[in-house]
């Protein structure tokens, strides 16, 4: 951090001053960064709109025969504000009012060149940072292969990276710092939908591998998310990465002794090499040279840079003697800060499918509890005597993951009902091929394959007729919707009926997954 007269602590006011006369006659900074670190973190201690309305005050105030420069140096800072941060200057109405302000006085004052160096007329809409479902619009036609099982690596990869970095580009610094501080997130929801979807994704490939009833057919699936695990580290995408080695380093996965020796050594060399890669040894050393070695767009590891800032703020008081600001502290939280942030204007080529993405934010939503999902996998491979000590719960995977724990998807209903209606106009746009209104049990099978156990066509299908209508469709996936209601808690009632079965089943009504991990499952049925 320049200016040394600062020293390691000062005013806020001390820092404002230092900031303002850091700028020259032209408005230049000539390689100073502490106006910048300061723009970046001043939330950590007031309000924008209480550093402008310091600005607008200064600004009034000015006197003496230096006055004009004052005055235009203070509006070199606000440009440089509105240049650097335009978002706060378009989704804080309050900031918008003082800014109308400060151009009134500069008018009323005489000052014509002051009013258009911050002017914010010019500045796009940022509404999308408020809508956490917002999507966005592609010019990419044609129809799109949704099947997992014909989908090659390189296209889950993109889609799935293109969900990461539509929820991370919305992280704002205010919810960095309220988690930071607060150790929560409690009234953070878009770092919580962010982290759901980490959670979404590792639980869904879990899922998917356990969808399949044979070791072999298993270690396909686990052998397609490690080809899709190293295409995302392609892309940069190491969020994601962590979240596909997470799920299939989970133990519910990774215990599956008879699927993993289906594996080739070549499969099991590169999975090593991404487990090595996300590994917590060193302090995430391995991650981190990787990550800094790559230029452009990048997503990292929310996770581990959330931990960097959490070390920070424990670590360093955010004052010294009561009114100076910790000026150590401001220039490590920002390293990283300024890093997160400057990530999420990164400019990138992915041109998504909107179709296949439908499809992947349904699946991702799904809910499932880690019980439920180990209690499957005990089902498939059975404890042996070979392995007494085998846990009876799910363990900690070996790719720690602790930041993202508890968090879950929150089922909103119309939020999950227009992802249905999307999803279900996608997969009519792309398989009813003579536009008819149907579609064959076949296709619809495959479609359904997304979603682990939740195909019960037999069920669905009412008049028996061999063909899906979209109003079938959309009844099929509103009762897998319930599903969600019935594992959130009470106020779904059921009338039971014990029945015996020898595999995995549905609830008939609510296609509700019941599994219990001995031989002959009980499922009660609704």
């Amino acid at each position: 951090m320049e200016s040394n007269t600062l020293g390691k602590a000062a005013t806020l006011d001390e820092l404002l001053h230092a900031c303002i006369k850091m700028f020259d006659d032209k408005g230049e900074l000539n390689g100073n960064n502490l106006p910048r670190t300061f723009l970046l973190m001043h939330r950590w201690y007031l309000s924008s709109t209480e550093l402008a309305n310091k600005l607008l005050s200064l600004y009034r105030n000015a006197n003496g025969g230096n006055c004009s420069e004052i005055r235009l140096k203070i509006c070199y800072f606000m440009r440089y504000w509105i240049l650097e941060f335009p978002a706060e200057f378009n989704l804080d109405l309050g900031l918008v009012h003082l800014t109308e302000e400060f151009q009134e006085l500069a008018c009323h004052l005489g000052y014509e060149e002051h009013i258009h160096l911050i002017d914010i007329s010019s500045i796009p809409s940022y509404d999308w940072m408020r809508r956490i479902t917002q999507r966005k619009k592609t010019s990419k036609k044609g129809k799109a292969c949704l099947l997992f099982d014909h989908l090659e690596p390189i296209e889950l990869a993109e889609h799935l990276t293109f969900l990461e970095y539509k929820s991370f580009r919305r992280i704002s610094f205010t919810d960095y710092q309220s988690y930071v501080i607060h150790g929560c997130l409690e009234n953070n929801p878009t770092l919580e939908r962010s982290i759901a979807l980490f959670n979404g994704i590792s639980k869904w490939v879990q899922l998917m591998v356990l969808s399949k009833p044979t070791p072999q057919q298993r270690a396909e699936v686990i052998t397609k998310f490690i080809n899709v695990a190293q295409k995302l580290l392609q892309l940069q995408n190491f969020n994601t990465l962590m979240a596909v080695v997470g799920g299939l380093s989970h133990s519910s996965i990774s215990r599956l002794k008879e699927t993993h020796s289906y594996l080739s050594s070549e499969v099991t060399k590169d999975w090593d090499e991404m487990t090595e890669l996300v590994s917590s040894n060193g302090n995430y050393c391995n991650y981190r040279k990787t990550f800094a070695d790559c230029v452009n767009f990048k997503i990292p590891i929310l996770g581990v840079h959330l931990k960097d800032l959490i070390a920070v703020h424990v670590v360093f008081p955010d004052w010294i003697n009561e009114d100076k600001a910790n000026l150590v502290k401001m220039q490590q939280l920002s390293v990283t800060l300024s890093e997160l942030i400057a990530l999420q204007t990164a400019s990138h080529h992915l041109e998504p499918n909107m179709d296949l993405i439908n499809l992947l934010t349904l699946s991702l939503d799904l809910y499932h509890t880690e019980d439920d999902i180990y209690k499957l996998s005990l089902v498939l491979e059975p404890r042996t005597s070979k392995s007494p000590t085998s846990p009876t719960t799910p363990t900690k995977p070996g790719v720690p993951l602790e930041w993202a724990s508890g968090v879950i998807p929150k089922p909103d209903p119309s939020v999950i009902n227009k992802h249905i209606q999307k999803l279900v106009d996608s997969v009519f746009k792309n398989y009813d091929h003579d536009h008819d209104g149907y579609i064959s049990q076949e296709d619809f099978e495959s479609i359904a394959a997304n979603f682990p156990f939740l195909d019960s066509f037999c069920v669905l299908d009412k008049d028996q007729d061999g063909l899906i209508s979209k109003g079938e469709m959309m009844a099929y996936f509103l009762r897998a919707k319930s599903q969600l209601q019935c594992k959130m808690g009470p106020g779904f009632i059921h009338n039971f009926q014990e029945m015996t079965y020898l595999k995995p089943t549905f609830c008939e009504h609510c296609a509700g997954f019941t599994v219990v991990p001995t031989a002959i499952n009980s499922a009660e049925i609704c």
